[in-house]
């Protein structure tokens, strides 16, 4: 399924976009996405629906084998994590991985006998494609090379305001930092971060060498520094700084820039970058309507993290929002981008992945990565495959 397609889909010249967690898509939006529903309070509330195990003969072995090892490096976290969106429960996930871990069963057969077909909501998806950059950078800041990657402040906390009732405390703090004057108040923005609030605090773990190549990377949420050693620097998601994120695609969309008209720039991260860099005080202007930044951690393990704090894998990993579809759960996706058909792990999320049907499919390092996610923006169905015991409870039986 993925892989028979992939490197058709390089020969065909895909545009490229880099979709990173799906925010950037942005600049080339769809016709209609599908609408972002509120998190329920059940699983009864979710509108999930079993449908027959026929809906999955098109799961093919060689893609059945890559999402079994996936899914096999789920189980060391959803055996003990509880699933938000109510779907599954702890035993069902301890049952499945057991059958996952004790032998070396047919991965086709494992996901045909083991799990449940199930349709949330109306089952209709829409899915973009994020990947690992690369970017130039250093660990010591020198000329040229002189754009901090911060680590996670130690004045970065969740608090409530003093003056917020307690009626409307909901879910969890905000993010904030204590001000001069002992004030709860908003972290410090991507400006105000620009412009050296967080110097001499001795966050820095490196440095990278372009601000809208690290600008992207903060998007993707990790990446890799090419250091000026030659060796490699990998940098993972740590945190953020509480301030919302802006698509700068779809506001450079609504003031004319981006198109196919004279003087406009293609709709893809490297028209958006062009613009930027032949326009650079307007395009500084631009990345700071993105007042998110996000913070790093250096990685010495296998790969990226994902939100379940394993290694997202390539062309296996999708992330999800986690309030409808179980971390661990395989998503099986037919859309009309041929190249991301095929079987996903749950494993990761993203601030622009809301909504039951709302995925972004992982395609790790290299430009064919980047090709690849770059041209992700696709529709179609997806079905989420519950252990089960969990679509036999929900179908109360």
């Amino acid at each position: 399924m993925k892989r028979a397609f992939r490197r058709l889909t390089i020969l065909a010249g895909i545009s490229t976009l880099a979709a990173c967690k799906g925010v950037i898509p942005e600049a080339n939006p769809p016709v209609s996405t599908p609408p972002i529903v509120a998190a329920p309070t059940s699983a009864a509330l979710m509108g999930a629906v079993a449908v027959p195990v026929s809906s999955l003969s098109s799961i093919d072995s060689t893609d059945a084998a890559s999402a079994l090892a996936s899914f096999r490096e789920s189980c060391r976290v959803v055996v003990r994590r509880e699933d938000r969106s109510g779907l599954t429960q702890l035993a069902d996930w301890q049952e499945v991985c057991a059958t996952a871990n004790a032998s070396e069963p047919d991965p086709r057969r494992f996901f045909l006998d083991n799990f449940q077909p199930v349709r949330v909501g109306t089952g209709e998806a829409f899915a973009t494609g994020y990947f690992e950059p690369e970017i130039r950078g250093c660990r010591v800041r020198k000329p040229g090379c002189e754009t901090p990657v911060y680590a996670t402040p130690d004045d970065l906390i969740r608090q409530w305001p003093a003056d917020m009732p307690e009626s409307e405390r909901t879910g969890r703090p905000p993010l904030g930092r204590i001000d001069a004057s002992g004030n709860f108040v908003s972290y410090y923005t991507r400006a105000e971060i620009e412009d050296g609030a967080l110097e001499n605090r001795q966050a820095e773990i490196a440095y990278a060498a372009d601000p809208v190549e690290f600008f992207f990377l903060q998007i993707q949420g990790s990446g890799r520094l090419k250091l000026d050693d030659g060796s490699v620097m990998r940098i993972g998601y740590d945190g953020q700084n509480g301030h919302g994120y802006t698509g700068i695609g779809g506001v450079m969309r609504e003031r004319g820039l981006l198109g196919d008209g004279p003087g406009q720039y293609p709709g893809s991260m490297q028209g958006i970058m062009a613009y930027i860099r032949e326009n650079p005080e307007d395009g500084k202007a631009l990345m700071r309507l993105n007042e998110s930044w996000v913070f790093f951690r250096e990685l010495t393990g296998d790969g990226p993290l994902g939100s379940l704090g394993i290694p997202v894998r390539r062309e296996s990993s999708v992330a999800v929002d986690p309030r409808f579809v179980p971390y661990g759960a395989p998503v099986l996706l037919d859309l009309d981008r041929d190249v991301a058909d095929g079987l996903w792990i749950a494993q990761d999320t993203g601030g622009a992945i809301k909504g039951a049907n709302r995925f972004d499919t992982f395609w790790g390092a290299g430009e064919d990565a980047r090709i690849i996610a770059g041209g992700m923006s696709g529709r179609g169905s997806a079905l989420i495959l519950l252990p089960k015991a969990s679509a036999a409870r929900l179908s109360g039986q």
